[in-house]
């Protein structure tokens, strides 16, 4: 029996370049197809918006493309792997490595080394290119594909409540006591009656007065009906700067250290975090999930094609992987329900499944 992992260099590079065409093939015709019938649904919309037009669409596939390749390169994984291993066994190819003396870890390790590369771009593309463009995409559904101000660090449509009043703004921007807000409606209630609205373009804190500045701000009297000039005034007194800036965290808009600094200051604010620690370390779990592919696609490896089972095989094949994905989904539900512990959400289907591709491939190999 060969002890190497690696035993032939040529076979490896034979079976990663394989495996590594036909799940990108896979992934090309997922996101062709998707990327269309995802267009279809909203270029109503997007066209709707008076200004809009071709260069508008191709700026939304532009976001959206990022979102659909995250979210289906584990599936073109997956079914990329059991079209290679299906394929080299209708062909006698892995009873011929068998009968050189390969184990059925040695056969899997070149597509496990070629997964664990994927998993590391896809881990690289999520964090450079899917967050950025989630954001953008949120921010430019936010103002009904209208015109946005460019910048990433804006947050758009945060509400602030204030004991028994409401306070909007439609932009917030900067950190810290440097938050700026644009965009600012202040809803005065008395016993929930609405009894006048302050608006203003734009405001900023003062840490002195600890209230907030509102330039050329006016006052709307729900009973008269009747608007006047206020000029510069202080509003908002007692409302922190990041009760704007943490009301609305978007995990999928963050990358892995935005969002930790995001959840340290929540935890800093006193608030609960249990969700997006979740969906923290479900940002490395998931791009890890290609690592599994492999193991759950074996079983169409082994076992003789003419025996008549290599269709069954593949289907119980794509039935582990599909599973993993729901169950993956579930826990991170539960997650975000505090149902479960963060790490627990974010790794147990990964560690889980990880166990059963091991035990199946070790009860299929013969």
């Amino acid at each position: 029996m060969q002890l190497q992992f690696f035993p032939s260099r040529r076979l490896a590079i034979y079976m990663a370049r394989t495996f590594l065409i036909r799940c990108f093939a896979v992934l090309a015709m997922l996101v062709i197809v998707l990327m269309t019938l995802d267009l279809l649904g909203e270029s109503g919309d997007i066209l709707a918006v008076p200004g809009n037009g071709e260069a508008q669409l191709w700026h939304y596939v532009s976001l959206r493309l990022p979102q659909i390749v995250a979210t289906f390169l584990p599936f073109s994984v997956l079914l990329g792997t059991l079209i290679t291993l299906a394929t080299m066994n209708q062909h006698s190819e892995i009873v011929s490595m068998k009968a050189a003396g390969l184990s059925a870890h040695q056969i899997l390790a070149p597509m496990i080394a070629a997964a664990m590369g994927i998993a590391l771009l896809s881990f690289a593309f999520n964090e450079r290119i899917v967050t950025h463009a989630s954001a953008a995409l949120s921010a430019w559904k936010a103002v009904g594909y209208g015109e946005i101000p460019r910048d990433t660090g804006l947050k758009t449509n945060v509400w602030v409540r204030e004991g028994n009043n409401l306070v909007t703004a439609g932009i917030v921007g900067g950190r810290g006591n440097g938050v700026v807000l644009r965009q600012v409606e202040i809803f005065h209630r008395l016993d929930n009656h609405l009894i006048d609205i302050v608006r203003a373009p734009k405001g900023h804190y003062d840490p002195a007065a600890k209230a907030w500045v509102l330039e050329d701000a006016k006052l709307f009297d729900v009973n008269s009906g009747t608007s006047r000039a206020l000029g510069t005034i202080l509003n908002g007194k007692g409302i922190r700067p990041d009760q704007f800036t943490l009301a609305k965290v978007d995990a999928d808009g963050l990358d892995f250290l935005a969002l930790r600094q995001a959840i340290q200051d929540l935890r800093d604010a006193g608030r609960p975090t249990a969700s997006l620690e979740a969906d923290l370390w479900h940002k490395i779990a998931r791009p890890l999930s290609a690592l599994l592919m492999p193991l759950l696609g074996s079983v169409a490896a082994f076992g003789l094609a003419r025996s008549g089972q290599l269709f069954i095989r593949a289907v119980i094949g794509m039935t582990l992987g599909f599973t993993y994905f729901v169950a993956d989904n579930f826990a991170l539900a539960m997650g975000n329900l505090g149902a479960y512990p963060p790490m627990l959400a974010a790794w147990a289907p990964f560690l889980l499944f990880l166990m059963l591709g091991e035990a199946v491939l070790i009860r299929t190999e013969e």
